[in-house]
């Protein structure tokens, strides 16, 4: 097993990724949502680069892709992020996603309309916790790494979204009624995989530390076949930059199983 991946000592609680030095206390805190993933990880590059002191916070909502967390966890130690969270959610418990509920399957062709792997008020549930902490910092900086060209079709990425919680909250927080506005950045909202792909390499982000499979297994292997995954190696392959992902199952030029480079390991 590779142990680097594994999901053993996996991550509870809030777990502290450096010490916060006195150059980091004279930074600008920021809280960066951080889920493992490829653009999570990128938007942390950018905050870190744009002068923030970084404070990733992620979300163990029930999701089934649990190595995400583990990723998370490698990605804010790697970008140098100053704490990393980890808080529970039991989104689970509501169910309603393919991603929280085990008897509705991921899909592994493109749908239309909103795809069941849709989390329903996800990032509004991740973006009121980021505000919360971000209210305890003293931070008036939440960035997150939602996309409006290459994505899935999910409400909660539209930049029409980021604006109106961006409004709500500050009206609803104390900074904001004291005339301190807060900002939510989503510095990836108007780019393609790729660009973002290119972006995050001239940044220095490991993309093979992320995961961003839906069904990925415990050692971060990717099934190859989800819109995730498909996102993904279409970023790459447009970005012109080899592509770390282990796949479970490789795909032709239409889209179907190659049993040429297919994989025998069996995704989670």
């Amino acid at each position: 097993m590779d142990t680097g991946r594994s999901l053993a000592g996996a991550i509870t609680g809030a777990t502290p990724q450096a010490v916060v030095g006195e150059h980091a206390r004279k930074m600008k805190p920021a809280v960066i949502l951080l889920s493992g993933g490829l653009d999570s990880a990128t938007v942390l590059a950018i905050a870190r680069e744009s002068g923030y002191a970084c404070h990733a916070l992620s979300l163990d909502y029930g999701q089934r892709h649990k190595a995400e967390l583990v990723a998370a966890a490698r990605v804010a130690k790697t970008l140098g992020a100053v704490e990393h969270r980890v808080m529970r959610l039991g989104l689970g418990d509501i169910g309603g996603s393919a991603l929280t509920d085990s008897a509705i399957a991921v899909p592994e062709c493109a749908t239309e309309g909103i795809p069941v792997t849709y989390v329903p008020a996800r990032n509004t549930v991740m973006l009121s916790l980021a505000l919360a902490w971000a209210e305890v910092l003293g931070s008036r900086d939440i960035f997150i790494g939602v996309n409006a060209v290459d994505y899935s079709g999910y409400p909660d990425c539209r930049p029409e979204f980021i604006a109106a919680f961006e409004h709500m909250a500050n009206l609803a927080t104390r900074s904001g009624v004291e005339g301190e506005q807060l900002q939510i950045h989503a510095p990836l909202q108007h780019l393609t995989k790729a660009q973002i792909i290119q972006r995050g390499v001239a940044l220095g982000v490991d993309y093979d530390q992320t995961v961003s499979c839906y069904q990925a297994d415990t050692e971060g292997w990717a099934c190859g076949r989800c819109d995730s995954c498909r996102l993904r190696r279409e970023g790459f392959i447009a970005a012109g930059i080899p592509d770390p992902t282990r796949y479970a199952h490789e795909m032709d030029a239409r889209g179907r199983d190659d049993t040429r480079f297919t994989s025998t390991r069996n995704p989670a």
